[in-house]
C-alpha cells in the first residue's frame, strides 16, 4: 500500500537517535523532526505542545497499553497502527550454548528463548538487554544482565557492548 506523506508531516520520536535518523534518511530532508529524551511521558509533553495535530501511533500486536492510556489521559488525537505482529521463530536448530552473548531488544525475545530452549542455563553466557522493559524481563526470568542500554555512557547497544568487552578484557 502506497501512502503519500504531505510536506507538512510532522515526525516525533523518543530518541535523539532516531530523529537524526529521519532528518538524514527520509526522502524530504526538510521536514519537522521532534525527539524528546529517551522515555513516552517526554514524548507526550512534547505532544501536548502540538495540540491541533493528530497522531499516528505505530506499534507491534503485543504492545504496551499504558502508551495508548497516556495519550488518552493527555487528550492527545492519535490512531493505533498495528504494523507487525511478532513471533517467536523456532530456533531449534541452533545451539545456544555455543554463544558467548545473548542481546535482546524487546520482552517477546526473552519468551522465545525460553520457547525455544526450556532448559536453558545462563551459565557463562552474557546477557545484554535494550531498554528497560527488556532489562526488567531479563531480570524476571532469572537471568543475570550484563550489559544495558541505553545508558547515559552507552545510548546504543554497540557502545554497550564495547564497554563491556573492554572491561572484561581487563580483568584478563
Amino acid at each position: 500500500m502506497r501512502v503519500e506523506v504531505p510536506d507538512t508531516m510532522k515526525y516525533f520520536s523518543i530518541s535523539e537517535s532516531t530523529a537524526y535518523y529521519l532528518q538524514k534518511y527520509v526522502q524530504y530532508r526538510k521536514r519537522k523532526v521532534f525527539h524528546s529524551k529517551e522515555n513516552f511521558a517526554n514524548l507526550v509533553e512534547l505532544a501536548k505542545k502540538h495540540k491541533t495535530e493528530k497522531f499516528l501511533l505505530p506499534c507491534s500486536d503485543i504492545h504496551k497499553e499504558e502508551i495508548a492510556n497516556m495519550l488518552e489521559e493527555n487528550k492527545i488525537l492519535y490512531k493505533k497502527a498495528v504494523i507487525y505482529r511478532t513471533l517467536a521463530s523456532n530456533l531449534s536448530d541452533i545451539k545456544i550454548e555455543d554463544y558467548d552473548m545473548l542481546v535482546f531488544f524487546s520482552p517477546a525475545g526473552i519468551k522465545s528463548l525460553f520457547k525455544n530452549f526450556p532448559k536453558f542455563k545462563q551459565n557463562k553466557t552474557a546477557i545484554g538487554a535494550f531498554g528497560p522493559s527488556t532489562a526488567k524481563a531479563v531480570i524476571d526470568a532469572g537471568l543475570k544482565l550484563n550489559v544495558s542500554a541505553p545508558s547515559k555512557t552507552a545510548p546504543s547497544m554497540t557502545l554497550a557492548i564495547e564497554q563491556f568487552l573492554l572491561k572484561e578484557m581487563k580483568k584478563k
